[in-house]
């Protein structure tokens, strides 16, 4: 079976999926008007037995329906301000995701290349590891002078300890031998980097800045929630999408919350994509496995 062949075959996967999940949605969210036919009296009155009002589907039928959230989705499109969320989280996104590589992947490669600066670095950064980023939100409103740069600094950490992790995982995998050939061919330390370690740490530097980024994604999100999406000069909020599915919360349109929940399931599976294509080019080595 050709590669091409292969691909078309999954974006039909893909598809028939997608569409499937939408239709079960759908039915789901108009359960409470299907159920109302006499056909599925038995099962509404066994619904309404056990509290569930209207008779609809537990769970699903309290969501709005898939053609509800495309309607809202619609409107939102021709709104500055939902382009401006969009905008707002991603900068945020971005701009934690590269303090992150920055300052991860030199922290991971000194860690794994150096027993010294392992012993001394490593426990504390498992110390800190397991804080969530979110539990930073609180201090670093207080640290921070803004709450742009606290939301900068809580999604810098979503990213910063996947990558160091991965890193660090990646160096020390390295076949020893590979150290040796090298040492008794007369290379410098310099040479060994970046012949060895780095090319041989790369594939998990991207598999860690693609989980990273996720991370990042879902926590900058959670603190505009927190934080109130900001503040810009003049004092008005920044926005964002946390904020736009907070701020649709309180006034009660549930479809834009879903619409808010898909936009950044969309932000974060571009995003992703694009690493790994980024990673597909700098690893061209990892194709012939």
């Amino acid at each position: 079976m050709t590669v091409d062949r292969q691909r078309r075959r999954a974006v039909r996967r893909a598809v028939v999926s997608i569409a499937l999940f939408v239709a079960v949605w759908e039915l789901g969210a108009r359960s409470q008007h299907w159920l109302a036919l006499p056909m599925f009296a038995p099962l509404r009155d066994g619904l309404a037995a056990h509290g569930f009002r209207g008779a609809r589907l537990p769970w699903i039928g309290a969501v709005p329906a898939p053609s509800s959230v495309a309607y809202a989705w619609f409107e939102l499109l021709h709104d500055a301000t939902y382009w401006r969320s969009w905008g707002e989280s991603s900068l945020r996104v971005l701009l934690g995701f590269v303090m992150a590589l920055v300052v991860g992947i030199p922290v991971g490669l000194v860690l794994a290349i150096s027993r010294t600066a392992f012993g001394v670095g490593f426990p504390v950064l498992e110390l800190l590891r397991p804080i969530p980023p979110l539990a930073w939100v609180p201090a670093a409103i207080i640290f921070w002078p803004t709450q742009e740069l606290s939301i900068a600094f809580v999604t810098f950490l979503g990213a910063f300890y996947t990558v160091v992790i991965n890193v660090i995982g990646g160096a020390k995998a390295i076949d020893p031998r590979y150290f040796q050939v090298a040492q008794s061919l007369g290379a410098s330390r310099w040479n060994v980097f970046r012949r060895i370690v780095l090319p041989a740490a790369l594939p998990s530097i991207i598999v860690g800045a693609v989980v990273g980024m996720g991370i990042t994604w879902e926590v900058v999100v959670a603190a505009e929630m927190i934080s109130g999406g900001g503040t810009q000069a003049g004092g008005a909020a920044g926005g964002g999408l946390g904020f736009l599915i907070w701020s649709s919360y309180v006034g009660g349109s549930y479809e834009q919350i879903v619409v808010g929940m898909i936009s950044i399931g969309i932000a974060g599976l571009v995003s992703s994509a694009l690493l790994r294509r980024l990673g597909t080019l700098l690893t061209p080595w990892e194709r012939l496995r």
